[in-house]
């Protein structure tokens, strides 16, 4: 979905918006996917997660997300494209309910 989000940006709106987009993206995939292989990896080494380390994951999961948002910002400021940024978070953030719908997840 990521990629469908550089895409569309990219060919409404320019380079700039393909990029925001991605960096909206990233912003969000990137922590989430550290917090599924965190807890991939303690089940696989047979340490199941307790709810507490899941809530302390999510929580260090969430602030990595609104830090990185903030750290977009402040860097490409000059160049960003508001709309296309929250359009790449929002598919990221989103897309596992799209794919449901169009069949694409069990």
């Amino acid at each position: 979905m990521m990629l469908v989000a550089v895409v569309v940006s990219w060919g409404v709106a320019g380079v700039e918006a393909g990029a925001s987009a991605l960096l909206g993206a990233l912003s969000c995939f990137v922590p989430n996917a550290l917090f599924a292989a965190r807890l991939l990896l303690g089940m696989v080494a047979g340490r199941p997660a307790s709810p507490g380390r899941f809530l302390v994951g999510e929580l260090v999961k969430l602030l990595a997300s609104v830090a990185l948002l903030v750290l977009v910002v402040y860097v490409a400021q000059a160049w960003l494209v508001w709309p296309a940024l929250l359009f790449g978070l929002l598919m990221v953030l989103k897309g596992y309910v799209l794919l449901l719908m169009f069949g694409r997840l069990p």
